[in-house]
């Protein structure tokens, strides 16, 4: 499991810019909503997760010492899990998880951005 990082410790690293967040929902959830600047690794479907991942982490990600942070949904929801241990295969270092995801940042009323 990746570990974990909180929605307070998230808004302050992203308002510091000092991480780059992950947002692993299929396209078009991502360009529907996501968190601010964030950039997309679709890992659903899952069994496409590591394909996506290996095709799309040189582009999205080129500093693979960056601190990363992935998210998906919600809790349950395994994208970022998977797109997250495929990054740590393929040699990036600093990979955490959101785990509450993009629920629940929208329940704390923090703002999001669109693709539209």
């Amino acid at each position: 499991m990746l570990p974990l990082i909180t929605r307070t410790e998230l808004r302050l690293r992203m308002e510091a810019g000092t991480v780059v967040v992950v947002d692993t929902m299929p396209v078009a959830y991502f360009e529907k909503e996501h968190l601010p600047e964030a950039r997309n690794i679709p890992g659903f479907p899952y069994e496409q997760a590591a394909e996506f991942t290996d095709r799309l982490a040189p582009s999205v990600l080129p500093d693979k010492a960056a601190e990363i942070v992935v998210y998906c949904a919600n809790t349950p929801c395994r994208n970022s899990e998977f797109v997250g241990r495929r990054l740590l295969e393929l040699g990036y270092t600093n990979v955490r998880k959101y785990r509450e995801g993009i629920e629940d940042w929208v329940a704390a009323g923090l703002p999001t951005s669109s693709s539209s």
